[in-house]
């Protein structure tokens, strides 16, 4: 009956679950429609300068010009077609060749224009998405926390600065020159005809209606699969931030199968998205050119009967149908832009509206009161608050409490009380939704945003660091520090030492988010940036909560001298740091239940403080109890520690290291640039007979242009054939042009649909390939600087979109090219071999242009792969927003983004310059060819050695097959390509030196867990010649529990990284059981593991989710989950939420405090159920009667006869077997 009663419950639990998923999936598809509405084009150019202005004009000019000197070409071939027709004399040279030399001027013209067009649109673009960046970031930057809490995480914001403004920059590049140069032909085209012929062309403009009807559906259902599209590779992006960021706890609790599967459905999504759009992009180009056709079909039909009826030429005939069959074209040409505006718009929607969002606490606004400089007394009056993503739950009732000025309140309490809230509302993170608070009697929403914020100074709970220098992370807390004011920061904070002790001192790289330095040690930066800012109000959040018992004495010293005359409010869980301050206030349930000095509050022995004291007291007696013991232990064994361990071993220690991995890559990329197309066609094998099909269809279709050539030069040559003749001629090729329309109008849809899966799916394949690569890479790979999570975002976004080009788009012209110039060539020769050599002869200028264009223009890809520094600059400010507000750096930000992307800048507009001056002097060569081709045919026909239907079929076959190729840009397509793919296989061809996804390694049924360390030599990869470990030697039997405390930076939390397998060991061995680590099958080795970090690390996923991720595949029953966070202490306070387990803890778990995400950590390693816990600082966070129960729950954990290694806090190592000191490791046992 109880297991049907927990069967019933269980249910229960799953439906109700389930239907909150879809009450809040219901939710998000409202939003999304809501904001589902594309940007009007015309403002993606909203922030173009005067400059711009000039360069859009004359681009504008250049465009129109040359799509005015391609109609023009068609005024000028009727007149040479009435040249050879009507002057079968020896006047046909005279004639022809005063018509080639008006062509000679017209190339010039036309290059001229040709790349103006080309080179404005290029650089314009160029400069207006690098404002666009840094408008975007500056937007960011300025939004409240609350937006960073409900509209917008970091993987989104990566994702569109890496991947949507390259989509944005060319919908406002080159395309918008191509769209004015379609338009230009377009109204062109149709005045020459109406000049030429009013009643010819007045019959062709009929089929105008059903294409525009046609196009206008196409680019509305483009531009709706498009904006899904754009979506689901946002979700994708910010699994990749989520999970890169997150590495090394995804990595300890084996979720890279979850993380790639989730990726896997986001990409699903896209790929999906992506054919339909294809599909409806192919259907609308085959019924357009069916339309088009058709048109051409009846227009030499009526052409004819108005050249028996109204004394037409054949000259005007032909000048009037390539007239409009440039027009028409043009609308065919122009499908590719629209599709690129189409794309634009909706990547463009949601950052404009970024942009254009104006938040409520703006640090951007100067206005407010600015005083000459503040006291520093705060009142904090009847407030009461509830975060923007959960209004309903209260965090503060009513909260009032008075700090005067160059005192100190503590403010202490269990997690969750609202200890943390009161810090964000003095930063002003957040606006109270009653009450207020006041500083020297000013309302805090009366200052300007920015000066009081620099007023106020921060050192969190966990501290944030950015990938950068340790010099310049000081630096972020005062504007244009010396180096004297850096190093006295330093100097205060006692992190001057272990700073000297690293190669590059002060200017070491900290890593991402600060992986390369020790808890202590970024705590220490944290507290020296902080005392950098002098400000008049200090806010200390578990300031020294991560430091050893020294420099915890040694700072807290430096903490209490520059407390003196300022206002402090000190959040703390270890009571014994608040023992001087001057008033101490204890906080339940966001309300102030007790208040007074350290020794007042203990008078009353029935109190909320003095009950916190007596719990914090029971564990500093074991505290003292244990202490006590490892001294005498410690004392007796010294002797024989050194007769043990011999440091002459250590001084022989080899310092060569492997090679890294920035080295490798480069011998890597120079091979894969001669044989990246070959990879890619192999990894495009699946869909061979898929592109084996298209390429098929596509050489039907690219071979219709050049047949057609052969219908139309027969057509030409019965205009001048007698009137019978004439009218039986017309009527049977123009029916054959039906045939070639039919054929269009089948082969347009499969040709795109066929190449659109190919593309789609090798995008899907390369995305899943790279991150599922990426994330299986050992840590020591994250920690190089290129393989930031902008820089692995940038190669999954913006390089796997430009294979997609070369595979879908590039491959489709390509087949359809070389159909057209092999048909052409056959028709040519076969009409004239002569004439045609004559003509081919020529063809090496252009394709020496080409060659040039393709050497000196730098592609996109490129350009993405540049903006990779640029990109983490935005990762790290993103994902570390409260302290970017807190020290105010927003604009320090921003000139570091302007400065990582000055170089790719200037590349992109040198680009733009020389692929302008290519464009021009390619065009010219065309019409110079078309020139010489004319006049050597008028010569031959003169000599008598080619007739003029032959000349006819000869150019009309090459004009034709030139205007495919002239209007293709695969070449530049290939360099994208060529850079893109070497990027991506930089991921691919590199094998992990760790690597879980392998099936391989010993394996065993149960293991006893008995963990040696013998003689274990270490040193990370970034500082190969800093070593960590020297010699470490540590045996650890089963069920036995060891404590590792020392000082910080002196290798605890490497000793749990290196038993995680996370890196290498250079010397040594680490044996489980007897046998070596490395033998051990990745997976099941860290299966055996749970971890529960000093920094905790939350998913942006619900409360459910996060714990669920300790349990293989994340399959844990609703019981399971329960019972984790009851032996963590963490299912009452979530049961106090208003969704309970489906509550979103926010980016990184900001929604929750540091004690509740603590909590959740700990049931998530609970859920693992391991043979080996890992502690680092697992309580750290936790209050007095949180760490007491949770302390319980864990010593229950670990008296199940399993090995324990963890690094507590130096108060509390109570409970461990043995505790080891690893300060000064080397020297103790030289001793």
């Amino acid at each position: 009956m109880a297991n049907n009663n927990n069967s019933f419950e269980g249910s229960s639990s799953r439906f109700s679950k389930r239907s909150t998923q879809e009450l809040t999936k219901v939710e998000e598809i409202k939003r999304e429609r809501r904001t589902n509405t594309n940007i009007a084009f015309y403002k993606l150019f909203s922030f173009a300068d005067n400059i711009d202005k000039i360069l859009m004009f004359f681009g504008t000019i250049g465009a129109t010009g040359n799509g005015l000197c391609q109609v023009l070409v068609a005024v000028f071939f009727g007149d040479l077609d009435d040249s050879f027709g009507l002057n079968r004399t020896s006047n046909v040279l005279q004639e022809v060749s005063k018509v080639s030399l008006r062509l000679v001027y017209l190339a010039i013209g036309s290059g001229v224009a040709a790349m103006l067009q080309v080179a404005c649109w290029t650089v314009t673009a160029e400069r207006q998405a690098a404002r666009l960046r840094v408008l975007y970031l500056k937007s960011i930057l300025r939004q409240d926390v609350t937006f960073f809490d409900k509209e917008v995480n970091t993987g989104e914001v990566i994702g569109k600065m890496s991947g949507d403004i390259f989509i944005i920059q060319d919908a406002m590049g080159d395309k918008v020159g191509k769209l004015i140069r379609c338009i230009s032909m377009f109204i062109g085209g149709f005045i020459i005809a109406f000049i030429k012929g009013w009643l010819l062309a007045l019959v062709m403009l009929t089929p105008i209606v059903p294409l525009v009807l046609v196009v206008g559906v196409m680019f509305i259902f483009m531009s709706r699969q498009a904006s899904q599209s754009q979506k689901a590779y946002s979700k994708a992006a910010n699994v990749v931030e989520q999970t890169i960021g997150s590495i090394r706890t995804v990595a300890s609790f084996t979720g890279e199968k979850q993380a790639i599967e989730e990726y896997n459905k986001s990409l699903q999504k896209a790929y999906r998205y992506g054919v339909h759009e294809g599909l409806a992009s192919g259907l609308g180009l085959g019924s357009a050119y069916f339309i088009l056709f058709c048109n051409y079909a009846l227009a030499f039909w009526y052409g004819g009967k108005m050249i028996l009826e109204k004394g037409y030429t054949g000259g005007s005939v032909l000048s009037i149908t390539l007239a409009l069959l440039n027009a028409s074209m043009s609308i065919g040409e122009a499908s590719p832009c629209l599709a690129a505006f189409t794309a634009g718009q909706a990547a463009a929607s949601k950052m404009f509206e970024t942009i254009n969002r104006n938040p409520e606490i703006d640090v951007y606004n100067n206005s407010g009161i600015i005083l000459d400089d503040i006291r520093g007394d705060i009142e904090i009056k009847d407030v009461g608050f509830g975060y923007p993503s959960r209004p309903k739950e209260r965090v503060l009732n009513e909260f009032s409490l008075l700090i005067p000025s160059g005192k100190s309140t503590a403010l202490v309490g269990g997690s969750g009380s609202g200890k943390s809230t009161i810090i964000s509302l003095i930063e002003r993170f957040y606006d109270p939704q009653s009450g207020g608070i006041f500083i020297d009697g000013c309302n805090l929403k009366d200052f300007q945003v920015k000066w009081i914020r620099q007023k106020i100074a921060l050192v969190s709970q966990e501290p944030t660091l950015i990938s950068t220098s340790i010099r310049e992370n000081v630096a972020y807390g005062k504007d244009c520090a010396t180096k004297e004011e850096i190093e006295a920061a330093i100097e205060i904070a006692n992190a001057t030492k272990f700073i000297n002790s690293l190669p590059e001192g002060i200017e070491t790289n900290v890593g991402e988010r600060g992986t390369q330095l020790s808890g202590g040690q970024k705590q220490r930066i944290a507290i020296a940036r902080a005392i950098l800012k002098d400000p008049r109000i200090l806010l200390l959040d578990e300031a020294t909560s991560a430091l050893d018992a020294e420099s915890e004495s040694v700072v807290q010293e430096a903490l209490d001298k520059i407390m003196v005359d300022r206002t402090t409010i000190i959040v703390a869980h270890r009571l014994s740091t608040v023992r001087n301050a001057d008033n101490i206030a204890v906080i339940h349930q966001g309300t102030i239940v007790e208040e007074g000095k350290h020794f007042e509050l203990l008078k009353d022995p029935e109190g909320a403080y003095s009950q916190l004291i007596r719990l914090q007291e029971v564990n500093q007696t074991k505290e003292q109890l244990c202490l006590d013991d490892s001294q005498h232990l410690y004392t007796e064994s010294r002797p024989e520690s050194s007769n043990n361990y011999d440091t002459t071993s250590i001084k022989g220690t080899p310092k060569t290291r492997l090679p890294r991995s920035s080295d490798t890559r480069l011998k890597v990329s120079k091979k894969l640039e001669k044989t990246h197309v070959t990879r890619l066609a192999n990894l495009n094998k699946p869909e061979f007979p898929i592109l084996l099909v298209g390429a098929i269809v596509a050489t039907v279709s690219g071979s219709a242009l050049p047949v057609s050539g052969l219908v139309y030069s027969n057509i030409l040559k019965s205009f001048y054939e007698p009137p019978n003749e004439l009218k039986k001629d017309t009527q049977f090729w123009s029916l054959m042009i039906v045939v070639i329309a039919t054929t269009l109008l089948i082969s347009s849809p499969l040709e795109t649909f066929f190449f659109t899966v190919s593309g789609c799916k090798l995008v899907q394949r390369i995305r899943s390939m790279c991150f599922q690569k990426a994330i299986h890479m050992e840590i020591g790979w994250f920690d190089e600087p290129e393989n930031s999570v902008g820089g692995i975002a940038t190669k999954l976004s913006a390089d796997a979109a430009i294979v997609r080009v070369l595979v879908g788009d590039t491959l489709a012209k390509i087949t359809k090219d070389l159909a057209a110039a092999i048909v052409g060539t056959v028709i040519a020769f076969r009409a004239s071999w002569f004439l045609s050599l004559i003509i081919i002869a020529m063809l090496p200028f252009m394709m020496a242009n080409m060659y040039v264009q393709n050497k000196l223009a730098k592609g996109f890809g490129t350009e993405a792969k540049k903006y990779e520094k640029a990109s983490q600059v935005v990762n790290d400010a993103v994902s570390n927003i409260r302290t970017v507000a807190s020290f105010c750096v927003e604009e320090k930000v921003v000139e570091l983004y302007k400065k990582e992307s000055k170089g790719p800048i200037m590349a992109g507009t040198g680009q733009g310059m020389i692929s302008g001056i290519s464009y021009g002097i390619t065009s010219s060569f065309i019409l110079l060819v078309y020139a010489a081709s004319a006049y050597a045919g008028a010569r031959l026909v003169q000599d008598g050695k080619i007739s003029i239907t032959d000349t006819f079929r000869v150019f009309l076959a090459v004009f034709l097959t030139a205007v495919v190729i002239a209007r293709s840009s695969f070449i530049n397509d290939f360099k994208k390509a060529k850079s893109a793919s070497a990027s991506i296989f930089s991921i691919l061809d590199r094998e992990s030196k760790i690597d879980l996804s392998k099936e391989d390694g010993l394996t065993l049924d149960q293991s006893k867990g008995v963990i040696e360390f013998k003689e274990v030599c270490f040193a990370y990869p970034t500082r190969p010649y800093m070593q960590v470990l020297h010699g470490f030697s540590l045996t650890i039997s089963s069920g036995q529990t060891v404590a590792l405390v020392g000082k910080s930076g002196c290798g605890k939390s490497t000793v749990i990284s290196l038993l995680q397998r996370y890196y290498n060991f250079d010397l040594g061995q680490i044996m489980l059981d007897g046998i070596h680590i490395q033998d051990f099958n990745l997976k099941w080795l860290r299966h055996q593991m749970g971890l529960v970090n000093q920094e905790p690390v939350l998913f942006n996923d619900t409360i459910r989710a996060n714990i669920m991720y300790g349990k293989e595949d994340g399959d844990a029953t609703e019981g399971e989950v329960v019972a984790a966070t009851k032996l963590a202490n963490a299912h009452e306070f979530i049961c106090g939420l208003q969704q309970g387990y489906d509550t979103m803890v926010g980016e990184r778990g900001v929604q929750l405090s540091g004690g509740q995400k603590q909590r959740v950590a700990i049931a998530r390693a609970i859920m693992k159920n391991p043979k080996i816990l890992l502690l680092d600082e697992a309580t750290s966070a936790l209050d007095a009667e949180s760490e007491r129960i949770v302390q319980m729950a864990l010593d229950q954990i670990m008296g199940s006869g399993l090995p324990d290694l963890f690094e507590p806090e130096p108060r509390s190592p109570s409970g461990a077997t043995c505790a080891f000191t690893l300060a000064a490791f080397l020297s103790e046992r030289a001793l």
